[in-house]
């Protein structure tokens, strides 16, 4: 059961918002892994801090340890999601933190995963060590939306990246959609594309745009590549376009009763196919058993709409430009099946902000 938040104090607030920042800094890196991070303190006094930074590798509150020393006796550990109890790739952090001494540990939230789930926290309570939970929980869940989403519903987190001009259009009615917003909110869009462990698109989008979907930085920021998904239920698209060039690996869906061509270094996956269109939700399932938990989709209207109107879209990452074009242009979605005003979808505004000369909006369907 998470603590009641009055029994955290403003040090407390400001060490876990502290953790909570060091975790992100691991979001292009960790997957699929959650992001941590964990601050080791006596009072206002940091004396080790760290976070997860690579899948496979040393988790956040050994970091943090190694970097306090023989000062992490006695102290507070402050963890962004429970410590894990078992042995996975790395061993278990609640021995780290026994050895290390430490006799309070504050996580902001329970780890649903089967192996740790409220394990961790009893592991460290039968050593003494006091712990409480729930301290800023909303916004460790909503770092780590992707792995939850996993874990908690068995299938990844999809946001969906549009750009729009100011009526409501993504394209002329040619196709071309080059460029509608400017070059910051084009760099923008790789953060997002860099925390995805897919990114995704249709056919038709690789016919019209030719796009590389890979992650591209003006710096040396590491990253994982994220794997690139081209649903292309007949193949058309498998001996062409930049989606295949590159070190990042990519992964065509395509229909069961399709001939497989010899592509070397082409992978290839089936999904099944109804009425002309594929089932979404075994694409995602799909993905689910290659451990992707966030899904990254850049696609035109059609498929932005089926993902919609399937009820399988958990964000919309939004660009608009100050620019219109007109009302024979492409709409923002295809198939959206709206006859009268209570039938409206509803999005909630997460997050609005201005990204060079464009307004970038996060925006996700409204809870009943």
């Amino acid at each position: 059961m998470s603590t009641a938040a009055h029994a955290f104090d403003a040090v407390d607030h400001a060490m876990m918002a502290r953790a909570l920042r060091l975790a992100e800094r691991g979001a292009y890196t960790t997957k699929p892994n959650p992001m941590v991070g964990c601050v080791i303190a006596h009072g206002e006094r940091i004396v080790g801090e760290g976070w997860h930074v690579r899948a496979g590798e040393a988790h956040a509150e050994v970091h943090a340890v190694r970097a306090a020393g023989d000062a992490a006796r006695g102290a507070t550990a402050y963890v962004t999601l429970e410590p894990c109890a078992h042995t996975g790739r790395t061993g278990p952090c609640t021995e780290v933190l026994i050895a290390a001494g430490v006799s309070r540990v504050v996580a902001a939230m329970r780890d649903p995963f089967p192996q740790v789930d409220g394990a961790g926290f009893d592991r460290l309570r039968s050593a003494g060590i006091a712990v409480q939970d729930g301290l800023m929980q909303a916004q460790a869940r909503a770092l780590n939306r992707g792995f939850l989403s996993l874990v908690e519903r068995g299938r990844p987190w999809v946001r969906v990246k549009l750009a729009t001009s100011l009526d409501g259009r993504t394209a002329l009615a040619s196709g071309e959609s080059k460029w509608i917003t400017g070059v910051a909110a084009r760099q923008d869009v790789m953060r997002w594309r860099a925390r995805a462990g897919a990114i995704l698109t249709g056919s038709g989008t690789v016919l019209a745009d030719d796009p590389s979907l890979t992650v591209r930085f003006d710096d040396d920021t590491a990253f994982a590549a994220p794997l690139r998904v081209v649903l292309d239920a007949g193949l058309a698209t498998i001996a062409r376009g930049k989606v295949r060039e590159g070190d990042a690996p990519t992964l065509y869906v395509h229909a069961p009763d399709v001939k497989r061509p010899r592509m070397p270094g082409a992978e290839l996956a089936v999904a099944p196919v109804r009425n002309g269109r594929f089932d979404l939700a075994a694409v995602l399932a799909l993905l689910t058993t290659r451990g992707i938990n966030e899904v990254h989709l850049e696609a035109g209207a059609t498929l932005a709409g089926a993902f919609l109107s399937a009820g399988l879209v958990d964000e919309v990452l939004l660009y608009v430009a100050p620019v219109l074009l007109g009302a024979q242009a492409r709409p923002l979605f295809d198939g959206l099946d709206v006859a009268t005003m209570a039938q409206r979808l509803h999005l909630q505004t997460v997050d609005t902000r201005r990204i060079g000369e464009d307004m970038r909006l996060l925006l996700r369907p409204a809870q009943d």
